[in-house]
């Protein structure tokens, strides 16, 4: 490998939950951002896999910070992308919808029952203005990155929107661009299945997913690392390698007293 290619290297981080400090403190240790949190990557290029807010208390600083950092490393030649996670679409269904019924033959649902229960903040929803809400919803949800499919969920309900990574991020944004409750719902509720990849049969099922949209290794977040191998959070120390190396785990755990992985791929 030349200079020029390690001066491009491709990171990614996981699910961050609002945790800003750990974050800053992780991207400034991966040599990517100075110790106030900004940038400093020159030409490295860094992928956020979603999730940035609920159960932690900085979810609306988190995106700020992700916002701030791709202007500054698209001005020194570098890129920083994001993914939409699944609380993502949570944190802006809760905004737009609030607490109407969802549809459905199992009992009350609505938007805002649902973030309530998974850690929904409010001062998230708060600070939430209108230049979050335009910039969230036109982040993809899935795309190509030297051969690494990243994902933010381990899930093949992605393919239920398409049948390429343009397809699909063509979907979800027509989905989230409008106002259709039951959409909305439906996008949620895929994005929080997981697991796709375990077992006898996941690597097949990765190859299955790569081939409709590419890639050589899918790299996701969303189902914790420490759950996968039944050990504690704090125990993590690394991203988990599975389905015959053909998937990268990289949600440390972080809300859960693991570390805030920045995964140099």
């Amino acid at each position: 490998m030349g200079d020029d290619e390690r001066d491009e290297s491709v990171f990614v981080v996981g699910d961050v939950h609002g945790h800003l400090s750990e974050l800053i403190t992780a991207l400034h240790d991966a040599g990517l951002t100075t110790a106030e949190g900004q940038w400093s990557g020159g030409r490295h290029r860094l992928w956020f896999l979603g999730d940035f807010v609920d159960r932690g208390p900085e979810g609306i600083g988190v995106i700020d910070l992700v916002m701030r950092l791709a202007d500054q490393a698209d001005r020194a030649g570098g890129f920083v992308g994001s993914l939409l996670g699944n609380h993502e679409v949570l944190l802006l269904g809760m905004h737009l919808f609030g607490d109407t019924p969802v549809p459905s033959d199992y009992g009350f649902r609505s938007f805002a029952r649902s973030w309530h229960l998974n850690g929904g903040q409010l001062s998230d929803q708060t600070r939430l203005t209108d230049r979050h809400v335009r910039w969230l919803t036109d982040r993809p949800v899935a795309v190509v990155v030297d051969e690494h499919l990243l994902l933010h969920s381990d899930t093949t309900a992605y393919l239920s929107w398409g049948d390429s990574v343009e397809e699909v991020n063509s979907a979800v944004r027509a989905i989230l661009h409008g106002q259709d409750l039951v959409s909305w719902w439906d996008c949620w509720h895929k994005m929080t299945t997981r697991f796709a990849f375990r077992g006898a049969t996941g690597a097949q099922t990765a190859d299955e997913i790569m081939g409709k949209f590419g890639g050589k290794r899918i790299v996701h977040g969303h189902s914790i690392i420490a759950d996968q191998l039944g050990i504690e959070p704090d125990q993590v120390d690394g991203p988990l390698s599975y389905a015959d190396g053909k998937v990268l785990a990289v949600d440390g755990g972080l809300f859960d007293g693991g570390p805030c992985l920045v995964v140099e791929l």
